[in-house]
């Protein structure tokens, strides 16, 4: 194959490099010279020997970081590759960072699809493993990002922060071309990414299309999709069809727009433990057993919360507020609400109002659950700030976790 000479210009991560490194390459292809360490450039006597290659020191000098952040990570990089990679791998990754060599590749590469300073910190923070990563490997992907997917440098920087394992671990571009398609765009693709973050590193064709046209069968959206956890998308066809029948067992037929909860569900909770928590549910409620799968039905997701956190809500439920057992399984949604940022201090608010006249006596206390943060806060606190000054305070320490005595 006919090579030519590719100049590559010194770096902005290594300013004292006054030189430009030329390396052949093959045809078509671009991968940046490494960029030598200021320190070994700066050792001049040939008696001396060189100082022992510092990561830490590197990410301080190269990326900007401070020496606690980069001590941590640094301390990543060494430490962070899974259990299950195999010993002759694992020498040839931490040889990789025993000098300037590879992590000079890797910022060269990163630079060169337009990333910042900051973006690259940024990134080498999240992901300390890319300097143990094969430049031949991870720089075709990160062109393509850019060259295939025509992802700008901000663009490829947020994806890095959310998926650079992925980018050294497989082809990448081609599963993101598929879910940028089925979610409708990249940032909708990265909304999803945040939640499950190995999406993109499953195989298309054996486990994610097939799994994704059963849910399409099953009417669940794209949208609903979007919220399901990245293990059910994960499992096997065999199994996704396990937990099909599995979340139809609960009460929640296919057409349910609850169907991609109960999903969710029944991938992350044992079948002994859902069954447990039924019984649980039934018992402390004291009620019928059709009653809990009712309110499973409307809410699958209570079926993940912890008996001893669903007990501390139903206490509070019943020996604060007031309500009856019958009122609560009817009305699963008092379960979602976090009992100390949600539950406490609104209930604390409805009692100051109450007790000053300040609010409808047949307001229900589920009403003021579930009005969103910014709303409850100019309807219940700001609108009476006149009335009560102290209200504010006292919403903010209950939040907190200190309920106010007066209240």
């Amino acid at each position: 194959m006919e090579e030519e000479a590719v100049l590559v210009p010194s770096s902005e991560f290594d300013s004292s490099v006054s030189h430009a490194t030329v390396i052949p390459l093959a045809k078509g292809s671009y991968i940046p010279s490494p960029i030598h360490h200021r320190a070994c450039l700066l050792s001049t006597s040939t008696s001396a020997p060189a100082a022992p290659f510092s990561l830490e020191d590197y990410l301080v000098a190269s990326c900007g970081l401070a020496p606690t952040q980069a001590r941590e990570t640094a301390q990543k990089a060494f430490d962070g590759a899974s259990k299950p990679k195999k010993k002759a791998f694992e020498e040839l990754s931490h040889s990789r960072l025993n000098s300037a060599s590879n992590p000079d590749a890797v910022l060269a590469l990163l630079s060169s699809v337009g990333l910042s300073r900051a973006d690259i910190a940024a990134v080498v923070v999240a992901d300390p493993l890319l300097f143990r990563s094969s430049p031949k490997n991870i720089g075709p992907r990160l062109l393509a990002l850019r060259d295939r997917l025509g992802l700008c440098a901000p663009q490829i920087a947020r994806f890095l922060l959310v998926g650079s394992d992925a980018l050294r671990s497989c082809d990448v571009v081609p599963r993101l071309e598929f879910f940028i398609s089925f979610f409708g765009s990249f940032e909708q693709l990265l909304v999803v990414m945040k939640k499950s973050r190995c999406i993109v590193r499953y195989n298309l064709e054996r486990v994610v299309k097939p799994n994704l046209a059963l849910l399409r069968q099953c009417g669940v959206s794209v949208r609903q999709i979007a919220r399901v956890e990245g293990r059910v998308l994960s499992s096997s066809p065999e199994r996704f069809k396990e937990l099909v029948l599995r979340a139809e067992e609960l009460g929640v037929p296919r057409s349910s727009r609850m169907f991609w909860q109960a999903l969710t569900v029944v991938a992350k909770v044992t079948k002994e433990k859902v069954a447990a928590r039924l019984v649980f549910l039934k018992s402390t409620l004291g009620c019928h057993e059709s009653e809990v799968f009712t309110a499973v039905s409307k809410m699958p997701s209570i079926l993940g919360i912890s008996e001893e956190c669903l007990h501390r809500k139903i206490q509070f439920l019943i020996k604060e507020v007031g309500l009856e057992p019958q009122y609560i399984v009817q009305r699963p949604t008092l379960f979602a609400c976090s009992l100390e940022k949600r539950l406490v201090p609104r209930h604390c608010v409805m009692k100051v109002l109450l007790a000053k006249g300040l609010l409808d006596s047949n307001r229900s206390f589920i009403t003021l659950t579930q009005v969103p943060e910014k709303t409850f806060y100019l309807r219940y606190i700001d609108r009476h700030r006149d009335s009560d000054p102290g209200l504010a305070d006292a919403y903010a320490s209950a939040c907190a976790g200190v309920v106010p005595s007066p209240i």
